[in-house]
């Protein structure tokens, strides 16, 4: 109601005001507003599992581009799945330590609306690609926010996800849930051990910005998605964030 009355007052302002080249300053909506919360489908490898993954209503596509994972794709299976991916989904690809001629090399055969860096790579490292970037962090105690955004001022966003001694991601394992912060000026996206069975709680209880999952819509065979529990998964996370 207040952003419908703020509105309104605008709007008389317009109509009984002389023009003078500027127009009056809008009010600011609320960063507290609610939001949908978006969703991400990680470790696609194939155009068939991208397209279960879009029909599901995802927002986003994940393609790992890390050649020790076994999710990894290369660049000729990527573009395809950039290809066939339609406007407003989000193409996301994910490196880890990577030297910057290779994502550039990525970059320019595959379409990719955004970089996820799952690595120990400073802020310099992740910038200068004219995508925007989100920065993964492996948590196994309480982060300094505060530092992080410090550190990586130009992130778009952070990823929490759980510490696994050789897997940076997909390892299927969920952090200590109490260790979310609190407060963060960036958005924050979960992810690590989510699944349809408990995305639902992890939303209600955490309220992300976003949810991240590659094995937990998985059925044994790592890389290869289950079309059932993506559509489940995507099901109960919009349920939850209507909520």
């Amino acid at each position: 109601m207040r952003i419908v009355r703020h509105g309104l007052a605008l709007i008389r302002r317009l109509a009984v005001a002389p023009f003078h080249g500027k127009l009056p300053r809008l009010p600011l909506v609320p960063l507290g507003l609610p939001v949908r919360v978006r969703t991400k489908i990680c470790g696609i490898t194939s155009v068939r599992d991208a397209g279960v993954a879009v029909a599901a209503g995802c927002d986003a596509v994940g393609m790992v581009f890390h050649r020790d994972s076994p999710r990894s794709v290369d660049v000729e299976q990527a573009a395809a799945i950039a290809a066939a991916t339609p406007p407003f989904v989000t193409r996301v690809g994910v490196f880890v330590d990577a030297p910057r001629a290779e994502v550039e090399a990525v970059l320019a055969r595959v379409n990719l609306d955004a970089l996820q860096f799952h690595g120990a790579e400073p802020a310099a490292a992740c910038e200068g690609f004219g995508v925007p970037y989100i920065k993964a962090f492996r948590v196994r105690k309480a982060l300094d926010m505060a530092a992080l955004e410090e550190g990586y001022p130009s992130a778009g966003a952070f990823l929490l996800d759980a510490f696994h001694p050789v897997e940076r991601g997909g390892a299927g394992v969920a952090f200590d849930w109490s260790l979310w912060p609190e407060r963060c000026g960036k958005p924050l996206v979960l992810a690590g051990g989510l699944t349809p069975d408990n995305v639902g709680d992890a939303i209600r209880g955490l309220r992300p910005y976003a949810v991240d999952v590659s094995s937990g819509v998985e059925d044994g065979v790592k890389g290869v998605k289950s079309a059932a529990k993506v559509r489940a998964f995507l099901t109960e996370a919009h349920r939850a964030g209507a909520q």
